[in-house]
């Protein structure tokens, strides 16, 4: 989807560095045509790897019947394995981060695009929900968000003050290149053709889905270039994800209108959930289990802040999680929302794979409602999350990383992220441990009695 970050070999950056000051242009070309090579070869290895290991995880796990998510077990694994080389062979720890750094790169500058999906397709989801309960769940959502990121970031400050601990810089992190002019024209064009053929000849690769594949490709990743290029104080109340999602949202329509088939079946042809059939949605989503697990070498990155704060780290990821749960229960009721749509919006907070796991616990609850509330809670954390942080004066990247992954889960960690690197780590592990905690407390009769009390 662009011009891959390239981890260049000591070896073949002295060798470019000889042709470009000591040989001549004709001598030059080789070395720097092998660079290059060299260079896609290991950005193609490194980001296959990660989807490698992410299909081969899956399928482990859905034969062996396990619901848990199997990209968060891997990510535990690949940190497990970075820590004990660390240990034991430093260098061999150091290679391994240097190999994957291409597509890990790729990953984290293309994060945002691949949470995106069920934004897009959204309207589908709630439009079953009658508007009095969809204004209740709306407000449950927002001030939900709110509270929950308060107590997470300020748990983790007076967690701090308490086991006194000093906090030290993070790790420099680096940031993904910018977008360029080239890469925007030619996705536009992408996009324009690809439209006008699929609008006089929708079956012409096969079956529609397959077919409006390029164009609606191409509006989302054209909606966060353009999101990506805004000023940053623009950025900050509209964030790229809002332009991603939105500019797919457009296009389906327009397409819809155009074609006569309604925004309905473009967005039913944008995410199928079929393997056999998959639409451009199912293929940006295809990569969420490598997002997942490339957070490991986030985590190894800052391993030492890490350690340093996992009494900050656990302690806010319980409280907040607890939080969570309880405060939706019981506002749920005081509203007056339908126990059954309550239940639905229990795990706000929580990612969409394990959300969906921890309502399967509950009877009645309405699976579509539940994903429709998480991804509505992540906008919002994407979209409000730097600018209240900044007000609520949260400045270290240790308490603002928790705050966001524990209140807006995979939306939110991608948001802040993608301009606070060195936040990532912590929004990582608190992302990943929210899930794990609120999956552990529901699967517990006490708890989910004691939510059901409280909802009534």
């Amino acid at each position: 989807m662009g011009t891959p970050e390239i981890c260049k070999s000591e070896e073949l950056c002295t060798e470019l560095l000889v042709c470009q000051t000591g040989g001549t242009s004709t001598e030059s070309v080789t070395p720097t045509l092998r660079l290059q090579v060299f260079g896609v070869l290991h950005w193609v290895v490194s980001l296959g790897l990660f989807l490698a290991m992410d299909f081969l995880l899956k399928k482990a796990f859905a034969a062996a019947s396990i619901e848990f998510p199997s990209a968060l077990f891997g990510m535990f694994c690949i940190f497990s394995v970075l820590i004990i080389l660390d240990y034991a062979v430093p260098s061999a720890a150091v290679a391994m981060v240097k190999f994957f750094q291409p597509g890990f790169m790729f990953i984290q500058r293309w994060l945002p695009l691949f949470y995106v999906p069920y934004l897009v397709v959204l309207p589908l989801s709630v439009k079953d929900i009658p508007t009095p309960s969809a204004i209740k769940i709306c407000l449950i959502i927002v001030g939900g968000w709110l509270a929950t990121l308060c107590v997470a970031g300020l748990t983790a400050i007076g967690v701090r003050k308490t086991v006194k601990t000093e906090l030290l810089d993070a790790e420099p992190m680096e940031k993904p290149s910018p977008f360029s002019s080239i890469e925007v024209w030619a996705w536009t064009g992408v996009f324009l053709i690809s439209f006008v053929a699929s609008l006089f000849y929708p079956t012409l690769l096969g079956t529609r889905a397959i077919t409006y594949f390029p164009f609606l490709l191409a509006s989302t990743v054209l909606g966060y270039m353009i999101g990506s290029g805004l000023p940053s104080n623009l950025q900050k109340v509209f964030h790229p994800i809002i332009f991603c999602a939105a500019s797919a949202e457009l296009s389906a329509v327009a397409f819809g209108f155009l074609s006569k088939s309604g925004l309905d079946a473009v967005l039913g042809y944008y995410l199928t959930n079929s393997s056999s059939n998959p639409g451009a949605g199912d293929i940006l989503m295809g990569f969420l289990g490598s997002v997942i697990l490339s957070f490991a070498f986030s985590m190894f990155k800052q391993r030492k802040l890490v350690k340093r704060h996992a009494a900050e780290i656990f302690t806010s990821v319980i409280v907040s999680t607890i939080f969570s749960l309880y405060s939706t229960a019981l506002v749920g009721r005081l509203v007056a929302l339908e126990p059954s749509l309550t239940v639905s919006i229990l795990p706000r907070c929580i990612t969409v794979a394990l959300a969906l796991s921890i309502v399967s616990f509950f009877e009645g609850a309405n699976a579509s409602v539940t994903a429709a509330t998480v991804v509505l809670t992540g906008l919002v954390g994407a979209n409000f999350v730097q600018s209240t942080l900044d007000k609520l004066r949260l400045r270290d990247p240790i308490a603002r990383g928790i705050a966001t992954a524990s209140s807006a889960h995979g939306l939110g960690t991608a948001a802040l992220s993608a301009k606070e690197p060195e936040a990532l780590p912590f929004c990582a592990i608190a992302y990943a441990l929210n899930g794990i905690f609120g999956s552990i407390l529901c699967s517990i009769p006490a708890v989910r009695q004691s939510l059901l009390a409280i909802i009534g």
